[in-house]
C-alpha cells in the first residue's frame, strides 16, 4: 500500500472503516454534485484539471500515489460531443487512457473505482431502453472514446463500477437546461429536435444515487476495498423517456416563462452538427434499482426539483482541495 497523504483525516466511516475518496472532475456537472454528496461517506480529496492534467499519464499516477485513496470516483471527462469529432485523440486520452491509468493505480493500492460512462456508447437503433448487457456500438467519436474507457477499466481487474448515465443536465454551467432557460425569455420561437429520445437526468440524482450505492455495496476486505459481487456495468438515469422537444416544453412550463415562446419540433437534420447522435438512447435501470435497492425519480419530478432548488446558479466549493506537489 502507498503511504497516505499526511494531512489530518476527516472523521467519516463506512462500516466502521475510515475511507479516503479521490474525486476527479469536481467542477463538472456530476462532479460538483458529488462534491456535495460524498463527504457523508469519507474524506474527499477533489482534484481538478488545474491540479492534474488528465492527458498526462505520469502526472495521474503521481497524483493517485500521493493521495493513496481507498475509493476513486472518476467524474472527469471530455464531454464536447461535436468537438470530439476533430479532437478524437485528445478525447481518447481523457476518456479512455486516463480511466485506465486510474484503474491500474486503484488496483495497485487495493482501492475501488467508480467510473462514469454514457448512453452514447449505443447506436440508437433500439426500440426499447438499453440494458447493461446490450452490445455497444457507438456512432460518434465521443461514444467511441467512452466505450474505450469502459474497456480499459474492465481490463484492469480493478474492483469497479462503471455507471452509464443519460442526457445529464445541471442547474449551473452550460447544458440543455441552461440553454433553454437562457433562450426562452428572449425568443418568440424555439426550434428543438423531436426525433432524439432519451432519459433526461439531473446531475444531483446521479450523485445522490452514487452515494447510496457506495454506502450499500462498498466493503473493506482486509487492506483492500471491494464491491463484492456487485461490480460491473450499471445504468443510472431518471425514469421515463422523452424527446429534446418534450424536455424543452416541460422546462418552459415549469419555469413559468412569460411570454411563453412557441416550441417547434424539428428533425435532427434541421440542426447541423459535426457528430451523429443516437436517435434512441434511453437506458433501462432495473438491474441498478434491484441490486442496490435505490429509487430513481421520474425525469419530470427531478426537473421540477432542479428548477426549485435554492442554490441554483451558486458555485460549489471543494470540501478538501489537494494541490499537486504539496
Amino acid at each position: 500500500m502507498a503511504e497516505k497523504n499526511q494531512a489530518e483525516p476527516r472523521v467519516f466511516s463506512i462500516g466502521g472503516s475510515y475511507m479516503r475518496i479521490l474525486l476527479t472532475g469536481p467542477t463538472g456537472q456530476i462532479g460538483s454534485e458529488l462534491l456535495r454528496a460524498l463527504p457523508t461517506l469519507g474524506e474527499v480529496i477533489a482534484v481538478d484539471r488545474a491540479q492534474t492534467d488528465m492527458t498526462d499519464p505520469e502526472g495521474i499516477r503521481k497524483m493517485v500515489r500521493s493521495i493513496g485513496p481507498d475509493l476513486v470516483v472518476n467524474a472527469a471527462g471530455y464531454t464536447d460531443v461535436d468537438r470530439a469529432e476533430r479532437e478524437e485523440e485528445l478525447a481518447h486520452r481523457i476518456n479512455a487512457t486516463a480511466p485506465g491509468i486510474l484503474a491500474q493505480e486503484a488496483t495497485r493500492l487495493g482501492a475501488a473505482l467508480i467510473h462514469y460512462s454514457t448512453d452514447y456508447v449505443f447506436n440508437g437503433r433500439a426500440t426499447s431502453p438499453y440494458m447493461p448487457k446490450d452490445e455497444p456500438d457507438p456512432i460518434n467519436a465521443y461514444g467511441r472514446t467512452k466505450l474505450a474507457g469502459e474497456k480499459a477499466v474492465s481490463a484492469s481487474g480493478c474492483a469497479s463500477l462503471i455507471i452509464r448515465t443519460s442526457w445529464v443536465y445541471s442547474t449551473r454551467g452550460s447544458n440543455f437546461l441552461s440553454s433553454i432557460l437562457e433562450q426562452a425569455p428572449n425568443k418568440r420561437e424555439l426550434r428543438v429536435v423531436d426525433d432524439q429520445l432519451g432519459c433526461p437526468t439531473w446531475s444531483r440524482t446521479v450523485a445522490q444515487a452514487t452515494t447510496q450505492i457506495i454506502a450499500r455495496a462498498l466493503v473493506p476486505q482486509g487492506q483492500a476495498w471491494s464491491f463484492a459481487e456487485a461490480g460491473g456495468i450499471y445504468h443510472l438515469a431518471c425514469q421515463g423517456v422523452t424527446s429534446r422537444f418534450g424536455l424543452a416544453r416541460r422546462i418552459i412550463e415549469l419555469a413559468e416563462i412569460s411570454p411563453e415562446p412557441t416550441v417547434v419540433p424539428v428533425p435532427t437534420e434541421a440542426h447541423a452538427a459535426a457528430a451523429d447522435r443516437p436517435r434512441f438512447s434511453a437506458l433501462c435501470c432495473d438491474s441498478t434499482v434491484r441490486q442496490f435497492e435505490i429509487e430513481l425519480p421520474h425525469w419530470e419530478s427531478a426537473l421540477e426539483a432542479a428548477l426549485c432548488c435554492e442554490d441554483r446558479n451558486k458555485p460549489h466549493t471543494a470540501c478538501t482541495n489537494w494541490e499537486a506537489g504539496s
